[in-house]
C-alpha cells in the first residue's frame, strides 16, 4: 500500500505555532536553563524520560508559561520545546547549546547593537546565521528553507503571499527550485495555476503515482478511499472522503435536493481547511442554509468534477482534488510557522501580500546570486555552534564596500560609506512606515484599538493582536500604538522610529522581548512658532486603580527626574497616559510641580517637574477632532499653570480644554 512522504519543506511544528514568539522564545531558554539546575533535575536524560518531560510540563505551567491542563503532559512538552531545536537553540536532551546560551545572554542584558554585516539587531543576526543553517530531512534529502527562500527572492525579487505558501515549500531540490521559479511569471500572467502546480508537484512522486493507479483499478471502497489518501496521522482520518465521493457519484446520475444535502453532510465531516475548499469548489456559496434551501442551484455545476463523462474520469479528478486540497490545507496551515520563523531574522518584508528581502538583505544574496545553490540542498553539522557567517559558507564572507555597491546597483542611489546606506535604509523604513500608518493606522482603526484597550478581555487583546502583531504582548503594543497616535498629533514630524525605543521588526511592528523593561517613549521636538525645543517623555500604561498608584506614581516621577538631571541643557516634561487615571495619581503628579527631585547623592537637585496625565478617552478626542501637537502643548501648559484643585484639574484643565 502506497505510504505518506513528506513533499514540503516547513519550519518547527505546527504545536510551536506560539504569539509573542520571539518572547517565549527566549522565556524558555530561562525556564530551561533554571529546570535543569532544580536538586530532581540534575544528571538526567530528556530522552524517553516521559516523568522528566512532564515536570518541565508542570514547571511551566507554575511559572505561568502554558494554562489549561495537555491531555498528554510529556508530549506537550516534547512540543513546546521542538521549535527551540529545530533551530539548533537547544540540544535534543533540552540543554542549552553555545547558540542558545548566547542568544539567552542578549536577551538579557537588552544589548540588541546592529553592529553586523546587515544592520539588524544582534539577536535578529543570531536567528538570521541560524536560519542559513536550519534544514529539513525529505525523502533522504536535505533542504534549508530560509536559502531556498532568499534564492527565490534574488531572482524574482518579490513573490506573492499565495507563491510563498504554496509554492516555496515544494521546492525540496534543486530541479524543483528552478521549476518553481521559472513558473510563477506564468502563473502571473494567467498560463498556470497554484493548483496546477501543486498536483503536478504531488503526481511526480511514486506514491502518488502508486495511490492513483490503485484507486484508478479497483472498485470504490471505505477501505480503498482510506488507503489512497495516505493520510500522514492515521487513515481513519480520510473514511469521510468515502462518504463524499458517494455522495458526488449519486449526485451525478441523479440531481436531486437530497443528494445535494447529502454531499454537504459529507463535506462537513471532513476536518481542517480541506473542508473549506471542498465546499467552495462544489457551492457557489458558503450558507449551509442557502444550499439547503436552493439544493440543486446551489451546486457549481460548471465545475470539471460534475461535467465527468463516466465513473473512471470522475475518480481521476476526484483523486486529484482530494490531494490537492489537504496538500493546501497542510501547506496553508505552515504558512503562519513558516512567516514566524523567517521574521525572527528581520531580513524578510510582509507587507501588502508580498515577501521580499529588506535593501540590505536583498544586496547581501545578489551578491552571492547562484552560489546559493551549492548549499541550499545540504545540511550542515555548525547548526548548535555560534560561528560567523564565512564558517557556514566561504560564499557569506560579503565586505561592507560589496553592499555599498550592490545598493548603487540595484537602487540607483550613491553609497559611499556606512552613513550613506543607513540614511537611505532609514529614508525608505520612514516611507513603509508612513505607508503602513496611512492604510492600516487610520484615526478610525486607532480609536477602535483605544477602545479595545479600555475593555481589556481575552477576546478584545486578541483582536489587538490580530489588528497590530501576535509577535508582542498587549501592553508593548499599546506603547506602540501611543507613539504612532503621537506621531500622527504631531504632524508625522521627528524620528519616531527611534523615539519609541522598541524592538521592531522588518515589518516595522512591535516584538516583546522575555526581559522587558525598555524605556518608554522619548519624543523631541526643534523649536517652532507653537513651542520652543524641548523632549517630551510619554509614559503609557494599562495598569489603573490601586494598581496604577503602587505601579506609576514613583517610576514616573523617578524618570523624568533622572532625565533632567542628565541633561540640564534640555527643556523637559512627561506625559503619563493610560487607559483609566486614578484620582491619587493625578494629584500626586500635580504636587510634582513644586516638589524637589534629588540625585542619588543629594547633591543636585530639581526644583519641580511638569507631569501631564491623559487618558485613552482624550486621545480619541484628539484624533477625532484633528487637534495638533501645537495646540494641545499650549493646552497642557496653560494646565500645568493653573491653580486648580487636583480634583478638579484634570476634567477643568484637560478634558474640557481639549
Amino acid at each position: 500500500m502506497p505510504n505518506y512522504k513528506s513533499y514540503c519543506w516547513g519550519l518547527g511544528t505546527t504545536s510551536f505555532r506560539m504569539v509573542e514568539f520571539n518572547k517565549k522564545i527566549e522565556r524558555q531558554l530561562r525556564y530551561l536553563t533554571d529546570f535543569w539546575e532544580l536538586p530532581e533535575n540534575l544528571n538526567q536524560d530528556w530522552i524517553n524520560n516521559n516523568e522528566l518531560q512532564i515536570r518541565y510540563y508542570n514547571y511551566l505551567h507554575q511559572l505561568g508559561f502554558i494554562e489549561g491542563e495537555a491531555p498528554r503532559k510529556d508530549k506537550d512538552a516534547r512540543e513546546k520545546t521542538s521549535g527551540l531545536v529545530d533551530l539548533g537553540l537547544i540540544t535534543d536532551n533540552r540543554k542549552l547549546t553555545e547558540v542558545g546560551q548566547n542568544l539567552l545572554n542578549l536577551s538579557e542584558s537588552m544589548n540588541f547593537d546592529s553592529n553586523n554585516i546587515l544592520q539588524i539587531s544582534s539577536d535578529s543576526f543570531i536567528y538570521f546565521k541560524q536560519l542559513l543553517k536550519v534544514s529539513n530531512e525529505i525523502d533522504g534529502n536535505s533542504v534549508r528553507p530560509y536559502i531556498v527562500l532568499s534564492y527565490a527572492l534574488s531572482k524574482l525579487n518579490e513573490i506573492t503571499k499565495d507563491e510563498f505558501t504554496y509554492l516555496m515549500p515544494l521546492a525540496v531540490n534543486q530541479e524543483k527550485l528552478i521549476q518553481i521559479i521559472e513558473q510563477i511569471p506564468h502563473v502571473r500572467n494567467g498560463e498556470l495555476s497554484i493548483s496546477d502546480i501543486i498536483i503536478s508537484h504531488l503526481m511526480s512522486m511514486p506514491n502518488y503515482q502508486e495511490a492513483y493507479d490503485l484507486f484508478l483499478h479497483n472498485q470504490v471502497t471505505e477501505e480503498l478511499i482510506m488507503d489512497i489518501g495516505m493520510n500522514r496521522k492515521s487513515k481513519n482520518y480520510d473514511r469521510q472522503y468515502y462518504n463524499l465521493f458517494v455522495s458526488i457519484l449519486e449526485f451525478i446520475n441523479n440531481q436531486t435536493n437530497e443528494n445535494v444535502s447529502n454531499i454537504l453532510t459529507s463535506i462537513n465531516g471532513i476536518s481542517g481547511k480541506a473542508k473549506i475548499l471542498w465546499k467552495q469548489y462544489i457551492f457557489n456559496t458558503s450558507s449551509t442554509r442557502t444550499i439547503l434551501n436552493e439544493g440543486i442551484s446551489s451546486i457549481n455545476l460548471n465545475q470539471p468534477l460534475f461535467e465527468s463523462a463516466d465513473e473512471l474520469i470522475l475518480k481521476e479528478r476526484f483523486f486529484k482534488l482530494l490531494h490537492l486540497f489537504k496538500a493546501k490545507s497542510l501547506l496553508s496551515d505552515y504558512y503562519d510557522l513558516n512567516k514566524r520563523y523567517f521574521k525572527t531574522s528581520k531580513t524578510i518584508l510582509f507587507q501588502d501580500n508580498k515577501v521580499k528581502l529588506d535593501i540590505i538583505p536583498n544586496c547581501f544574496f545578489k551578491i552571492i546570486d547562484d552560489n546559493l545553490l551549492d548549499i541550499a540542498f545540504s545540511s550542515s553539522n555548525l547548526l548548535e555552534i555560534d560561528c560567523s557567517l564565512e564558517d557556514i559558507d566561504v560564499s557569506f564572507n560579503i565586505s561592507n564596500e560589496q553592499i555599498y555597491r550592490k545598493a548603487q546597483d540595484i537602487y540607483g542611489v550613491q553609497v559611499r560609506n556606512l552613513y550613506d546606506i543607513q540614511n537611505f535604509v532609514e529614508d525608505e523604513r520612514y516611507r513603509r512606515f508612513n505607508e503602513m500608518i496611512d492604510n492600516q493606522f487610520t484615526d478610525e482603526n486607532l480609536i477602535t484599538l483605544l477602545n479595545l484597550f479600555e475593555n481589556r478581555n481575552i477576546n478584545n487583546d486578541s483582536i489587538i493582536q490580530e489588528m497590530v502583531t501576535n509577535n508582542a504582548d498587549i501592553p508593548t503594543i499599546f506603547e506602540y500604538i501611543l507613539a504612532i497616535i503621537w506621531y500622527k498629533i504631531s504632524e508625522k514630524t521627528g524620528q519616531v522610529l527611534e523615539y519609541m525605543n522598541l524592538s521592531l521588526d522588518a515589518d516595522l511592528l512591535p516584538i516583546s522581548h522575555a526581559s522587558g523593561g525598555h524605556e518608554d517613549i522619548t519624543y523631541r521636538y526643534e523649536a517652532t512658532n507653537n513651542y520652543p525645543q524641548h523632549t517630551l517623555l510619554i509614559e503609557a500604561t494599562l495598569a489603573s486603580g490601586a494598581n496604577q498608584r503602587r505601579m506609576e506614581m514613583e517610576p514616573v516621577s523617578r524618570h523624568l527626574g533622572e532625565y533632567i538631571l542628565n541633561h540640564r541643557n534640555e527643556r523637559a516634561y512627561c506625559v503619563f497616559a493610560t487607559t483609566f487615571l486614578h484620582l491619587n495619581v493625578v494629584s500626586d503628579f500635580r504636587m510634582r510641580k513644586i516638589s524637589p527631585y534629588y540625585s542619588a547623592d543629594g547633591r543636585d537637585v530639581v526644583n519641580g517637574m511638569k507631569i501631564i496625565p491623559i487618558q485613552t478617552t482624550e486621545l480619541k478626542t484628539l484624533l477625532e477632532s484633528g487637534v495638533k501637537y501645537g495646540q494641545l502643548y499650549s493646552i497642557m501648559e496653560q494646565a500645568f499653570n493653573a491653580t486648580t484643585e487636583p480634583n478638579l484639574w484634570y476634567n477643568n484643565e484637560i478634558v474640557d480644554k481639549i
